[in-house]
């Protein structure tokens, strides 16, 4: 009797499900945001995958920590998981930051190619700080708002103009324009307020904080696709079962070819949205073209005068591809 009960106690803990795992995921960007859907649906499909075992609880607009700090809660282990704009951390080594060098990629297989020649460096950099990267999204290429179409770079001196990081407040001030730091949840009203005149952002972003209510022209100067990227803290993820691991990994590749489509479909869906909410769509003038392309070339002398030599190993990848 006592040797049918033990084989019944064992079969019992046999049998008795993985307790499951919640795990919280901030992120800078609104429900709306493709990035932000895109996680969700991740999400998702870890929950599907393991059966419950990996629960992950996404916070969005930076409800749970702002854009700026949610490398570092990852990092520290606050939460076990995240997303951040990759370049908004360039201060750290330039490397981060090269997609958002004006004029240098330019197109979704120029954004692909740069992703590839800079996948492996910011893998080794982030592992120094117990960091994985999962996946990496483009936006859709930056465009400019300002009142009123910009003939030329002149046009843009004195105006107030958003940063979200250190490429664009650079790119402000060779524009003789005062960056503003300003994040995407806030752009509203920092534009209502007079915090700022202008902008350089994507369609999503833009007509995402209905840009049409405080400005009248978005130029598609096509400037540049800088990233988001999601990671996980290395310590959390190798606590995993390696099923769990793989869903994850599994997820995580499903999402960046499927952020990349959806960040492509942006463009046009956003762009309408504007001019449909009584926005001017303009093409740059070759003035404005050629004023912004000499400030993205003394950009980047001035990048390859400072970067480290991770960031230039990326850059001779990928300008040798």
């Amino acid at each position: 009797m006592l040797r049918f009960a033990t084989i019944l106690a064992a079969a019992g803990v046999i049998s008795t499900p993985a307790i499951a795992e919640t795990w919280d995921m901030p992120t800078p960007y609104g429900d709306s945001t493709f990035h932000t859907v895109n996680i969700r649906q991740f999400a998702d499909d870890i929950k599907t995958a393991t059966n419950g075992e990996l629960d992950i609880t996404v916070h969005s607009a930076g409800s749970l920590f702002p854009g700026a700090e949610i490398k570092n809660a990852v990092r520290s282990r606050q939460v076990p998981i995240g997303e951040f704009f990759l370049s908004s951390i360039a201060n750290e080594d330039l490397a981060y930051g090269i997609d958002s060098q004006p004029f240098l990629a330019t197109s979704y297989d120029d954004a692909a190619t740069l992703w590839t020649a800079q996948k492996p460096v910011i893998t080794e950099l982030l592992a120094e700080q117990d960091l994985i990267p999962l996946f990496s999204v483009p936006w859709p290429a930056q465009g400019l708002y300002t009142n009123g179409e910009i003939a030329d770079v002149a046009a843009l001196s004195g105006l107030r103009m958003r940063a979200y990081n250190a490429a664009l407040e650079e790119f402000a001030t060779l524009a003789n324009a005062a960056p503003v730091q300003v994040e995407a949840a806030d752009i509203a009203q920092a534009f209502a307020t007079g915090q700022v005149q202008a902008m350089i952002t994507s369609p999503s972003t833009g007509a995402n904080s209905s840009a049409w209510d405080y400005v009248d022209t978005y130029t598609s100067i096509d400037a540049w696709l800088p990233k988001n990227i999601v990671v996980v803290n290395k310590r959390v993820f190798d606590a995993l079962s390696p099923e769990v691991q793989q869903a994850v990994m599994d997820a995580a590749i499903a999402a960046e070819a499927r952020g990349i489509d959806m960040s492509k479909s942006e463009t046009e869906t956003k762009i309408s949205e504007m001019a449909d909410n009584g926005m001017t769509i303009a093409a740059p003038s070759d003035a404005l073209v050629s004023g912004l392309e000499t400030i993205g070339t003394q950009m980047l002398d001035n990048w390859k005068a400072n970067a480290s030599a991770p960031a230039t190993e990326i850059l001779t990848a990928y300008q040798a591809r």
